[in-house]
C-alpha cells in the first residue's frame, strides 16, 4: 500500500477543478511505500520523486513527490491509496538465532537545536533482524530508538535510524540489540569532524542575497559583477541556446474526447501564433460540404450538414480538413487518442494561446546561458572548479548559493587574504541557471516545473492540459550511467518527471555543462547545487536494477578523498547556523538516495576525472514542539530560502578552498 499526505499545493494559481484545457493542479505530497521494492516500482512508474527520502521504523519508505489527481490515480494499480494518517507499524519476526551485529557508524552532532544521535549497524540476519539503540550520555541521560532495514534493489545495507533522533546530552555510549540476541557497543563521534572553516576577518562583507531571483537578474547580476571586476573576471558565453521560454499557441475546440480538436500553431505564441482564432460555424443550409476558410489570422471552420441542416461533421473529419488547407497556419489533431468519431458542434471565436503568462520584458527567444568565470589567472594554470545550478526550473534556491558565493569571492579579494589566497590559486566558473527556460516556467507559470521546456511529445500527448508535464529532466540527460545504457532511476516517457529526453545530450542545457568540462580540462571539482533534502552526495549514482549493479566505486583513495571533502565541506555549512548534513545522508548517491541514470555528475567523474560533488540544501528543520523533523520544500519563504543560501555559499567557498589545496598525485 502506498499512503500519501499532502504537504502543500504546489500550483497556487493552478483552479481547484481544471478544464479540458487546463493543466490539473499538482500538489507536493508525501508518499509511503511498504519496503523498497515497491520504491523501486515508483521510481520506475516515472513519479516526479524528490530527494526527501526518509525511511521509517516499520520498514515502509516515505518520499516527497509532485504529482496531480490523475497522477495518483495512476498510482491505484500499484496499492497505492490517499490517506491522512500513516500505517500501523509491522512487527517484523525475530531471527531464531543470536546474530551478529557490527556497528558501522556512531556519531552525534550538536546543531542550533541541540544534540543528535545516528547509528548505522548491520546484521548477519539481514533485514529481517529487529534491530534497536540505546544510548548513554552525559549526566546520567538515555534514550532509546528503534532502527529500521535500508534494502535497495533486493540489497540489504544495513540498519539505520529513520531521521537523527534527540538526545538530552552528548551521547557517550551506544549499545545496539537484536531481537535475535546479538549486541554491539561503540563510543560515538563527532561528526562531522572536519577541518574548521577559517574564521572571517571584521572586514569581510557577506549577505548579498535580497530575493529569489528569475533568469534575467541572475544573468544581470553577473554582468554587474563583471563590469565590477573586470581584472579578475571574464563572462563566458555557452554554445548552446536554450529552446526558449516559448510554446506554440493552442485551442481545444470542441468536447473531449470524441468530438474535440486540437488546433496548433505552425509559429511559436510569441512569433505569431497567439493572433491567430478558429471558429467552427454551420452553414445555415441543408446539404453542405465541410469547408475551410482563411481571412487574415482567423480560421474558419463550415461544418458539412445532412438533409435537415444538421451539422455532421466528425472531429476526424474537421482535423483531416484543417490540415489539408493551406495557408492557415494551424495543425489539428483529435484529442489524445481518441479516433475522433465524434460529431463537432458550432464553437465561437476562440484566440489560440501559448499559455505563458510572463511579462512581456522575459524575453521568449532561444537563452544564452551565462557562467562567470573567477580568478586571478585564468588561463588554465589553477585548479578549476565548477558550480553550477537549476538543472532543476523548480529549485529556487540554488542560484542564490552560487551568487552568494561568488559576491563574496570578488568584494573580499582586496580585504581578506583567505579569499585572496583562494582566487589566486584556483580558476573559478560558476553558471547560476543552467536550465533558464524551465526556471522561468516554474516563477511564472507553474512553480512546480523540474524540467526545461522542450516538448517531445507526440501529438496524442501535447493538448494545451498536458503543458505541465512537457520537457526533459536535465539530471537525466547526460551519456554516463544512462537510461540508454540500461541503468535505473530516469524515464523514456516524455510525460515523466524523470524523462531522459530522445537520447543523450539531447538538450542544449546538458551539453553546455559537458562543453565546459571539455573546453576547461583544468577543471578538477564540480558542485551540482540541488534541492532540498539536506544531502551531500558524489558518484557513483546509478546502477542496473538487475543485481543491483553500480556504475564502477571509485578506488578506495578516491572514496576517502570524497567523504574527506564533504567532511570538510559540511563543517563550514554547520557554521553559519548550526545545520548538520546528516551522516546517513553523506555518501554515493546510489548509497544514500536511489538510481539516478544519467545524471552530470557521473559523466564529469567517469569521463573527464572530475571530483563532482550535489548539494542538496534546504535540509529538514527541527520541530522542538513536535519532535519531528518537517521538510522545508523548493521554495521556503524566502526567510529559510536566503539562511540556506547563506550556508551553501559558505560550504562552496570551502569546497574551493579544498581545490586550492589539491595536488595532482
Amino acid at each position: 500500500m502506498i499512503v500519501l499526505t499532502t504537504l502543500v499545493a504546489a500550483g497556487p494559481s493552478a483552479p481547484a477543478v481544471a478544464g479540458p484545457a487546463d493543466p490539473e493542479p499538482a500538489s507536493l505530497v508525501t508518499l509511503s511505500v511498504p519496503d523498497k521494492a515497491a520504491m523501486e516500482r515508483l521510481v520506475a512508474s516515472g513519479a516526479d520523486l524528490t530527494e526527501r527520502v526518509r525511511p521509517q521504523p516499520d520498514g515502509s519508505i516515505q518520499v516527497d513527490a509532485v504529482v496531480t489527481p490523475s497522477q495518483l490515480a495512476e498510482l491505484r494499480p500499484l496499492g497505492a491509496t490517499l490517506a491522512t494518517g500513516t500505517p500501523a507499524p509491522a512487527q517484523t519476526k525475530a531471527t531464531a538465532a543470536q546474530d551478529r551485529i557490527v556497528i558501522e557508524r556512531a556519531v552525534w552532532f550538536e546543531s542550533r537545536d541541540g544534540y543528535f544521535l545516528s547509528v548505522e549497524a548491520s546484521s548477519s540476519a539481514a533485514q529481517a533482524a529487529t534491530l534497536s539503540v540505546t544510548w548513554k550520555g552525559r549526566k546520567g541521560t538515555t534514550g532509546q530508538a528503534p532502527m529500521v532495514a535500508y534494502v535497495d534493489a533486493g540489497a540489504y545495507l544495513g540498519h539505520q535510524f529513520s531521521t537523527p533522533v534527540p538526545a538530552e546530552s552528548r551521547p557517550e555510549w551506544v549499545t545496539v540489540t537484536s531481537a535475535g540476541g546479538g549486541t554491539a557497543q561503540a563510543r560515538p563521534r563527532e561528526w562531522p569532524d572536519g577541518a574548521r572553516p577559517d574564521r572571517a576577518g571584521p572586514g569581510y562583507q557577506r549577505d548579498f542575497i535580497t530575493q529569489y531571483m528569475p533568469p534575467a537578474q541572475l544573468n544581470e547580476r553577473i554582468k554587474a559583477l563583471h563590469r565590477r571586476y573586470p581584472k579578475l573576471t571574464d563572462i563566458i558565453a555557452l554554445p548552446n541556446r536554450t529552446n526558449g521560454y516559448r510554446r506554440h499557441a493552442q485551442a481545444l475546440i470542441g468536447t473531449p474526447p470524441a468530438a474535440a480538436v486540437v488546433i496548433t500553431s505552425a509559429a511559436y505564441g510569441s512569433e505569431g501564433g497567439n493572433d491567430l482564432a478558429v471558429e467552427l460555424v454551420t452553414p445555415g443550409a441543408p446539404g453542405r460540404a465541410l469547408q475551410v476558410s482563411v481571412n487574415g489570422k482567423l480560421v474558419t471552420v463550415s461544418l458539412a450538414t445532412d438533409a435537415a441542416g444538421a451539422p455532421v461533421s466528425t472531429a476526424a473529419q474537421v482535423a483531416a480538413a484543417v490540415n489539408a488547407t493551406p495557408g492557415t497556419g494551424v495543425k489539428a489533431t483529435t484529442y489524445r487518442t481518441d479516433a475522433g468519431a465524434g460529431v463537432m458542434a458550432p464553437a465561437p471565436l476562440t484566440q489560440l494561446s501559448d499559455f505563458l503568462s510572463a511579462p512581456a520584458d522575459v524575453s521568449r527567444a532561444p537563452a544564452q546561458v551565462l557562467a562567470l568565470r573567477v580568478g586571478a589567472h585564468r588561463d588554465g594554470s589553477r585548479t578549476g572548479v565548477l558550480a553550477y545550478a537549476q538543472e532543476h526550473a523548480r529549485e529556487w534556491v540554488t542560484p542564490l548559493v552560487t551568487i552568494e558565493a561568488a559576491e563574496r569571492l570578488l568584494r573580499n579579494h582586496a580585504r581578506d587574504k583567505d579569499t585572496r589566497r583562494l582566487l589566486e590559486r584556483t580558476d573559478i566558473f560558476i553558471v547560476p541557471t543552467v536550465n533558464p527556460d524551465g526556471a522561468n516556467y516554474s516563477f511564472y507559470d507553474f512553480n512546480s516545473q523540474r524540467k526545461n521546456m522542450t516538448n517531445h511529445c507526440p501529438a496524442q500527448q501535447s493538448d494545451p492540459a498536458l503543458r505541465n508535464a512537457w520537457g526533459v529532466d536535465v539530471n537525466r540527460n547526460y551519456a554516463v550511467g544512462s537510461l540508454s545504457d540500461g541503468y535505473f532511476g530516469a524515464s523514456a516517457n516524455c510525460q515523466s518527471g524523470t524523462f531522459a529526453g530522445p537520447a543523450e545530450h539531447s538538450e542544449p542545457e546538458s551539453r553546455n555543462v559537458i562543453w565546459l568540462a571539455q573546453r576547461y580540462r583544468n577543471i578538477r571539482f564540480a558542485m551540482n547545487v540541488h534541492s532540498y533534502g539536506g544531502y551531500f552526495m558524489w558518484p557513483p549514482g546509478a546502477y542496473k536494477l538487475d543485481g543491483r549493479v553500480t556504475l564502477p566505486r571509485p578506488a578506495p583513495e578516491q572514496e576517502a578523498y570524497f567523504l574527506r571533502s564533504a567532511r570538510t565541506i559540511e563543517e563550514a555549512i554547520a557554521a553559519e547556523r548550526g545545520t548538520v548534513t546528516w551522516p546517513q545522508q553523506t555518501g554515493p548517491v546510489t548509497d544514500v538516495l536511489y538510481s539516478a541514470a544519467g545524471n552530470s555528475a557521473d559523466e564529469l567523474w567517469y569521463d573527464f576525472g572530475v571530483y563532482g560533488w550535489d548539494f542538496e540544501v534546504g535540509a529538514d528543520l527541527w520541530n522542538p514542539g513536535t519532535r519531528t523533523w518537517e521538510g522545508v520544500g523548493f521554495q521556503p519563504p524566502f526567510s529559510e530560502g536566503h539562511a540556506e543560501a547563506m550556508e551553501f555559499a559558505a560550504g562552496l567557498i570551502s569546497l574551493i578552498g579544498i581545490a586550492a589545496d589539491f595536488r595532482e598525485p
